[in-house]
């Protein structure tokens, strides 16, 4: 609370970015401040539902540990806070020297998670990209969830044609390696799913959950099959296998659908019977399975970074849905269906192709023009033509984020020059030239540019600052214009609103040169003019919500929206359920959904070896999320410390008793990376042979000011993870399914 003579709160409406659930907030604000968060009843998508995250927005936006100044690197090592007229030219400077002694390609760029929880990395990171003008091109996706993209990618034609659970609907849903009663959902735009299960379970409806570990989404599930860890390809192919073998397939419509007869024979040495060791389960649970999924009325398979961030992460992802299809349900309410952007969100010029390029030091293929955060300390620390010098690092931690971060961090201190847009110094940017930090949370506004494609309902929404910024803060959008018009050659002193003009002025023009358009043959100055906002970035907002699929279209549709109807209802405005739209939503080249791709086909005689050899003895080690955990940044933050968010490595209580491990013991965990040291939580939530650590620990660095984080470090999981083991189709990072010895006590860390 705020003491002293406080003015009277004012209450408003604030879209959370805390997560990808994206709830409604009630925010009392006083002297620009939140004095209380609570969640919104009257919000059109979240109706109330908050979780401890948004409950400590407020705090989060205080933190006195998040920069407010832009810092610079002096000769004598240390950070000054200076001006940001001095702080962009110095950026100018780093990126330009580096690009003259070096070429293009001596820059990179790597991006984090909050590329989709904010505003401005995805209004300008494509246009960066463009700018930077290097193949040498990073991003949290890596580490995530790129093997969705992939698979969705070669079926659809669509990289972020990505089906949804439609749960409001379902009579039955399968999930596997998520725990979205803790994520809130992932890949899933869907407030209060703990709600909507409970629902989906009070109507009759079965929850089913596939997981090594016991999470909190298994405690509510009807059923929970704890599987061997990177098993999930298996399993499912042998779901496939099933369908066909007992005659439970949906037939689909070869004019619509590619492929099924090819899946067919792709599944028949997964029968569950072959199987079934090696995932831990047995034949007849298996077939069990996949008799009960075919017989629901309506039912949907989901999954997420328990089986993405693994060695199968493409496989896994694709066959969600091919059994999404098989079973009839892809694109069925009720099933699992496309959600629907409150804006005109872009579509690819032709069917997905990777390996376009090659990294220059372990030749590993581009996968939507980025190379896999894995190879970055091999680009970093390799000499020679091409060599990484220089790193623009925007909201991002790779340190504790990207496999084998020891590495990493190592890499990063040799580099010649490095810019970080980040509102802390973390274990990340301590290494950084400068830092340039983003307004406090309250201090910008919020749309869901790629969250709005994932969600569970036709919704629009936008929220705007909740307090002014100072002056001469720029906003996160202004300071990545910035950047990018340096990398265009502009200097330090362009403005960015000028960048923000060019892509209105290429939008309006392609909208109306484009035939088939309702605003063919209309004069862009006028329909520019029509624009509103309080800033350039406003002012886009407002024309991609007018071109999107609820937009008011200049005019032409009464009904829809545009930026000044959000703004008179910032609880927004609800367009109904999902509707079906795949016939909107393919563009392969053959117009049909392909159920086998051939580059999905090439890589399943790679999971035949696997079935061969799988079973071997030794601990699996494995993830977990946390209700109040985000990313590393977020355990700066009182409020969301505490409770189950800790960083211990949990096992089995048998594997435990059979080494001498007791709670609250230390145990060196080591992989072929390196090894950490990490206190013992015994647990009945792994099976024997599991054990898990979560991730973005590993604080209390030299140099890093998150001193509250410091009390209670942890470990950085990250040191484990062996940055050569890659998803090959996609060159996601594998978290899940780790080899790893245990020793009790401290041994040698390395």
């Amino acid at each position: 609370m705020v003491s002293g003579a406080a003015t009277t709160p004012t209450t408003r409406h604030r879209i959370c970015p805390l997560c990808e659930a994206g709830c409604g907030l009630s925010v009392e604000i006083a002297d620009g401040r939140a004095v209380k968060v609570r969640g919104a009843a009257e919000d059109v998508f979240s109706k109330g539902y908050v979780c401890p995250k948004g409950i400590a927005l407020g705090d989060i936006d205080q933190d006195p540990d998040r920069l407010d100044a832009p810092l610079v690197r002096r000769p004598d090592g240390e950070f000054a806070e200076v001006g940001w007229d001095e702080a962009f030219a110095e950026v100018a400077r780093g990126l330009a020297r580096v690009g003259r002694a070096h070429g293009k390609d001596a820059l990179a760029l790597y991006y984090g998670n909050p590329v989709i929880h904010a505003v401005g990395i995805p209004l300008h990171v494509a246009v960066m990209r463009q700018h930077l003008g290097s193949r040498n091109v990073f991003s949290s996706s890596t580490v995530d969830q790129m093997p969705k993209n992939v698979s969705s990618g070669l079926m659809f034609g669509d990289p972020w044609a990505i089906p949804v659970p439609d749960v409001d609907r379902t009579d039955f849903l399968l999930v596997l390696g998520a725990n979205p009663l803790v994520s809130n959902g992932s890949l899933w735009t869907a407030p209060d799913l703990p709600g909507r299960i409970r629902a989906l379970r009070a109507r009759g409806g079965r929850l089913v959950v596939v997981d090594p570990r016991r999470t909190r989404t298994a405690d509510a599930a009807d059923l929970h099959l704890a599987i061997r860890p990177g098993t999930d390809a298996l399993l499912l192919f042998a779901l496939v296998h099933t369908l066909f073998d007992e005659g439970l397939q949906t037939p689909l419509d070869p004019e619509r659908y590619a492929g099924a007869a090819e899946v067919r024979a792709a599944a028949e040495p997964f029968a569950p019977e072959a199987v079934a060791a090696a995932c831990g389960t047995d034949a007849a649970a298996i077939r069990g399975l996949a008799r009960e999924l075919a017989a629901a009325e309506r039912a949907a398979v989901y999954t997420r970074l328990g089986t993405s961030a693994a060695a199968f992460g493409t496989l896994t992802s694709w066959l969600v849905d091919v059994l999404n299809a098989l079973t009839g349900n892809l694109d069925r309410p009720g099933g699992a269906m496309f959600g629907e952007s409150q804006h005109n969100a872009m579509r690819p010029a032709g069917p997905l192709v990777t390996g376009r390029w090659h990294s220059r030091v372990r030749g590993l293929p581009e996968v939507l023009g980025e190379f896999p955060a894995a190879t970055l300390a091999d680009e970093i620390d390799t000499p020679g033509e091409g060599q990484v010098r220089a790193l623009i690092a925007v909201g991002c931690n790779p340190v504790l984020g990207a496999p084998n971060g020891e590495r990493l961090e190592r890499s990063l201190a040799g580099l010649e020059f490095m810019v970080a847009v980040d509102p802390y110094v973390n274990e990340t940017t301590r290494h950084a030239d400068v830092v340039l930090p983003p307004p406090r949370v309250l201090e910008s506004g919020h749309f869901d540019i790629v969250l709005s494609r994932l969600a569970v309902r036709r919704v629009a929404r936008y929220s705007p600052p909740l307090v002014p910024r100072a002056p001469d803060r720029p906003s996160e959008a202004e300071i990545l214009a910035r950047i990018t018009l340096m990398l265009a050659g502009e200097g330090a002193g362009a403005d960015p609103a000028a960048l923000d003009s060019a892509i209105i002025d290429r939008t309006l023009a392609a909208a109306v040169a484009d035939p088939g358009s309702p605003l063919a043959g209309r004069d862009p100055a006028e329909l520019r003019a029509r624009l509103t906002g309080e800033d350039s970035t406003e002012r886009r907002i407002d024309l991609m919500l007018r071109l999107g699929a609820f937009g008011d279209h200049f005019g032409l549709r009464p009904d829809g929206v545009n930026l000044a109807v959000l703004r008179e209802r910032p609880e927004g405005v609800d367009f109904g359920p999902l509707r079906p739209r795949l016939d909107e939503i393919v563009g392969t080249a053959s117009g049909r959904v392909e159920l086998l791709p051939a580059p999905l086909a090439r890589d399943v005689p790679r999971l035949r070896r696997f079935l061969r050899e799988a079973g071997r003895p030794g601990f699996l080690l494995v993830g977990r999320r946390h209700l109040r955990s985000v990313n590393s940044w977020s355990h700066n933050t009182a409020a969301l410390s505490g409770g189950t968010n800790r960083c211990t490595l949990e096992i089995n209580p048998e594997d435990a008793g059979r080494l001498g491990i007791t709670a609250g013991a230390e145990v060196t965990v080591r992989g072929r990376a390196g090894a950490v040291v990490a206190l013992a939580e015994p647990t009945d939530r792994v099976g024997p042979g599991v054990v898990s650590l979560p991730h973005g620990w590993g604080h209390g660095r030299d140099g890093a000011r998150m001193p509250f984080a410091a009390k209670a470090p942890g470990v950085n999981v990250n040191a484990v993870t062996d940055e050569l083991v890659i998803d090959p189709l996609s060159g996601n990072a594998v978290f899940n399914a780790v080899p790893v010895e245990l020793s009790p006590g401290r041994g040698e860390r390395s």
